[in-house]
């Protein structure tokens, strides 16, 4: 089918009005969102080409065949306007008999990813889509293959650090920022936690002012996954209400993030040490804590595997 919808010259015998569907019916059969099905039609073209008057425009199998095809190159990291122009270029059958000789594009369908593998493309391309559905499906299918830190340092972080230099060089995506962050929140809020009644000995928080919580929702599904529990306190705590939690709880580890220097008070983390139940471990994490300002005892792992490594040691583990 050709960008003005018209069947191309030598499509192939696949019957036009035979098994016609519905928009519902292709998105269930790809596993896709409908939302994506209409980008595709809007943007390339690649639409249903059967229209009855007075009723809904259906896909022909010849339409979904094109979609199957237009869906496999995207998986093989296939830019979706390249794999859409190729798709409806070519004749049916005829490519469905050889190799695309397309070459993936490196920058994850519009954000500049480097050598971040298949997975995290895949999730760019969604994010950019705004499809929320395959967001969520493409975190969780990472976590389920990854783990929790794998998929964080090889999917999730890589993807949400390229739409924050984007941001930062144009102002834009902030939509797509929000989408992709929320449906992370949801997937990492939906792992499994320890049962009731377990001793809650770590604690996590961001530093006031620090909205950048994520990391530290990773951390605690990571825990979660390792069966231990934790009370995490979110973003932008204060340091008045810092110390009252850890006066009121007792944690026997607080993690204290902060992802840039303007968040980061070593005052928050002195104002902890100074207590007298002070927790056995204190950590700042994040890059915004500089080495130089952190207080002396005070831990600094460099990484979210360091980090859950330490807090499942046997004095944080219940």
């Amino acid at each position: 089918m050709t960008a003005s919808g018209a069947v191309p010259a030598g499509a192939g015998d696949f019957s036009a009005g035979a098994g016609a569907l519905s928009a519902g019916a292709v998105a269930r059969r790809l596993g896709v969102a409908v939302t994506t099905l209409r980008t595709w039609h809007q943007r390339y073209g690649l639409g249903p080409s059967l229209h009855e008057p007075g009723q809904h425009r259906r896909y022909t199998e010849e339409d979904i065949k094109r979609l199957e095809e237009m869906q496999r190159l995207i998986v093989e990291g296939i830019a979706p306007g390249e794999a859409a122009r190729w798709v409806s270029s070519q004749p049916l059958p005829h490519y469905f008999r050889r190799p695309s000789p397309l070459v993936p594009h490196r920058d994850g369908g519009g954000l500049a990813l480097g050598d971040a593998g298949p997975a995290a493309r895949g999730l760019s391309r969604a994010a950019l889509r705004l499809d929320g559905a395959s967001i969520r499906d493409r975190i969780a299918r990472a976590i389920r293959d990854l783990g929790v830190v794998g998929a964080w340092d090889t999917v999730l972080r890589p993807v949400l650090f390229a739409l924050g230099e984007r941001h930062a060089t144009t102002g834009a995506l902030i939509e797509v920022e929000h989408l992709l962050s929320q449906n992370i929140s949801a997937v990492l809020g939906a792992i499994p936690r320890p049962r009731p009644g377990l001793p809650v000995r770590i604690m996590l928080a961001c530093a006031d002012e620090e909205q950048h919580s994520l990391p530290l929702e990773a951390l605690a599904g990571a825990l979660a996954a390792e069966g231990v529990p934790t009370r995490m306190l979110g973003a932008r705590v204060p340091r008045t209400a810092l110390t009252a939690a850890v006066r009121r709880t007792g944690p026997s580890a607080l993690v204290l993030w902060s992802h840039t220097h303007f968040t980061a008070d070593p005052g928050q983390l002195l104002a902890v040490l100074e207590e007298k139940a002070r927790p056995l471990m204190v950590v700042a994490a994040g890059p915004g804590w500089p080495d130089a300002l952190v207080p002396p005892g005070v831990g600094r792992p460099l990484s979210l595997a360091e980090c859950l490594s330490t807090l499942t040691s046997p004095r944080f583990v219940p």
